[in-house]
Parts: C-alpha cells; sequence; structure tokens
C-alpha cells in the first residue's frame, strides 16, 4: 500500500480512536488487507549480530504486536526483524480506557496502556504455529502489575520462550507499570540481570542455543544511573542495549492536543533525548556491545542520525502512525543512498561517526 491509497487509509485510521486505530491495523495485517511491497533488499544492509543474520538493520519495535498476532505479516512489509510483546505471564487487561492519544502536530503519540496483553500461554500457542517460518522475532518479556516478585516474572518469559525466542528484551523501562523502573537501580537491576542470564543458561542446556539477552532502558536517566546501567550490563555479559522507552518529558511540545495526558511520550518528540542517551550509553559501553536505537525514527534522516550516534540496529513504531508502512522501504532505500554517497560498503562504516557530539548534548 503505497501512495494515494496509503494516504486515504492513514486518514480513515486517524477518524478512529487511536487504540481501535491500532486494533484494526493489526485485524488488516493478520487478513492481508494491509501489505506493502518490500523494496529490493540491499545486500550493504545486512547486519549480523550474535548468531542472528538481519536482512536489514530497521525493527518493529515492541508494543505493536503484543500478543504476536501478526509476526510474519510485519516481517513482509520489509522489517529486517520485529519483536513481539510486551508479553507478562498472565493476562492483564492494562490500564483502563482511553489510554492512548496522537499528537499530530508534534508526530508524537501517549500511551499508559500498562502491559494489557494475553499472557505467555496465548502467545507461545501462536509462535508454535509460526515455528517453521523464517524470519527474526524477540520476544519483550515483562512482569505483572500485581506480581509479588517480578524478577520471578521475568525468568518465567525466559524459561518459557527459550526455544522459540531469536532474542529476548528484558523490559524495565515502561513507565505505565507502578514500580517497575525502580528495577534499573543498580542493585535491584544486579538482581535481575542475574537471574535472567542463569535463566537462559539453564534452558540452553536443553535448547541448545544462548538466547542473546538485551535489556531496554528508559530515556529519564541521570548520568550517574546510566553508568550504573551499562556497568550492570558489561558485567553481567548482556547481550545488548535497547535505547529507549518512551519518555516522561513534556518539554518541547506544542502544546497541542492531548499533550497533558500521563504515560509514555514516543514518536518524534523523544528523538533527541533517546539519541543523546544512546550516544553516551555507547561511549559508556564501548565499541563492541550491540546496541538498538529506537525513538522518533521518522525517516532516513533520522535513522542514519541513530547510526552516527552509536546504533548497530533500529526499530521504529510511533512514526507508522502518521506516515505509514510506506516508510519501511523509504528509510531502508535512503540508508543505501547514504552508503553510495560516503562510499562506504557497510552501515557499520557510518556508526559512532557522530557520538562524541550527540553524547555531549544536555538530556
Amino acid at each position: 500500500m503505497t501512495g494515494p491509497l496509503q494516504s486515504l487509509a492513514l486518514k480513515g485510521l486517524h477518524l478512529l480512536d487511536a487504540e481501535n486505530a491500532h486494533r484494526l491495523t493489526v485485524l488488516a495485517l493478520k487478513s492481508g488487507v494491509l501489505s506493502a511491497k518490500p523494496a529490493p533488499q540491499d545486500p550493504r544492509l545486512k547486519v549480523r549480530h550474535w548468531d542472528l543474520d538481519f536482512p536489514n538493520p530497521l525493527g518493529m519495535a515492541a508494543g505493536f504486536d503484543k500478543n504476536a498476532d501478526v509476526p510474519d505479516a510485519v516481517l513482509d512489509l520489509g522489517f529486517g526483524f520485529t519483536e513481539v510483546g510486551s508479553v507478562t505471564p498472565l493476562e492483564q487487561p492494562g490500564n483502563p480506557r482511553p489510554r492512548v492519544f496522537r499528537l499530530p502536530a508534534d508526530e508524537g503519540v501517549i500511551n499508559r496502556y500498562g502491559f494489557n496483553n494475553e499472557g505467555h500461554a496465548a502467545m507461545r500457542q501462536r509462535l508454535l504455529a509460526r515455528k517453521a517460518q523464517s524470519g527474526i522475532v524477540g520476544i519483550n518479556v515483562g512482569a505483572n502489575k500485581d506480581a509479588d516478585d517480578r524478577i520471578a516474572d521475568y525468568v518465567s518469559g525466559i524459561t518459557e520462550f527459550a526455544d522459540l525466542a531469536s532474542y529476548f528484551t528484558v523490559n524495565i523501562s515502561s513507565p505505565n507499570t507502578p514500580g517497575l523502573r525502580d528495577l534499573q537501580a543498580r542493585s535491584a537491576l544486579a538482581d535481575l540481570l542475574q537471574a535472567v542470564v542463569v535463566a537462559r543458561d539453564a534452558r540452553a542446556q536443553t535448547t541448545g542455543r544462548r538466547v542473546p539477552l538485551l535489556l531496554k532502558i528508559a530515556p529519564d536517566v541521570v548520568e550517574e544511573d546510566l553508568t550504573d546501567i551499562v556497568e550492570e550490563v558489561l558485567e553481567k555479559a548482556i547481550d545488548g542495549l535497547i535505547v529507549s522507552n518512551t519518555t516522561v518529558d513534556r518539554s518541547g511540545l506544542s502544546g497541542q492536543g492531548p499533550h497533558k495526558e500521563a504515560g509514555g511520550l514516543s514518536g518524534r518528540p523523544l528523538f533527541r533525548k533517546s539519541t543523546t542517551v544512546l550516544a553516551r550509553a555507547r561511549k559508556l559501553a564501548g565499541p563492541d556491545l550491540p546496541i538498538i536505537g529506537v525513538g522518533g525514527i521518522d525517516s532516513a534522516e533520522t535513522a542514519w542520525t541513530k547510526i552516527a550516534a552509536g546504533a548497530d540496529l533500529l526499530q521504529v513504531y510511533s512514526s507508522l502512525v502518521f506516515k505509514g508502512p510506506g516508510l519501511v522501504g523509504d528509510i531502508l532505500a535512503g540508508l543505501a543512498e547514504r552508503l553510495d554517497k560516503h562510499g562506504f560498503s557497510s552501515l557499520r562504516e557510518a556508526r559512532d561517526a557522530n557520538v562524541d557530539a550527540w553524547a555531549s548534548e544536555p538530556l
């Protein structure tokens, strides 16, 4: 779906409540009504991390396909990978509606979903049904809101899906589950990371594969906390970082639309803050730790900027609300054009080009 038809479909979706529009989009993907002809893959965009070969560096972020309803349909849009979840051990409804709000003037989205999902059992059934399919599908694991032991919930997710996940994301950075971000504090984080590593390694004895573990962090961190997080990631040999989740910061918004709603802000307004934290994390982590950059990517230019600020892989979500699935091909084509312009043979040659400048930006 491209051009005038895509524009018309987006206008129609924007007449609906944001959550209903999301559900309709998932249904359209599931039925095959929504599709896009992927652009030819440029071999220079291939990326290998861990034991995974990514056909390109652009992925769908967690939150879109919460229950693994449409991972293969998402991949068919041209993404190099997709991430499902966040999923919790038990089904939970999330926060009361309305809980997601578009900010058209800012091309941003505020959500306070609260890890609404159908739980481990339902997701496992769907992923088993696609087990023979190819493609990289990461699983974002979380904790139930009322869990007595949140670390145990994360361990449960690792144990449950170790035979199905291309990689795991440990999500401790959503602002919509009270107290969840407290797990970013160093002592709590150390306990959590140790527990999920032990669980992953135990399951590897039966699956034969040590599934890569990534940690997704918030952009609302001070330098000292970020230093602690990265040091724990390196000490526990976590396989990568995702920078970043949504922000509770509202600075820089136009003031139009429901900008005062509680929840996490994503989309274009998140770009500067998330890119600054990305660059600082890269400088702290050094050159070898894979980092996925997410937050405000809505063009080839912003995707290239993330790479130059230290990202190895990229994720989008909110920008699709405003630009539609054709954005995937536009970004990939634009990245290939920039490789031509700079005479690079791979994206790795572009990584870190502006990391110092971005790391020096104020948060």
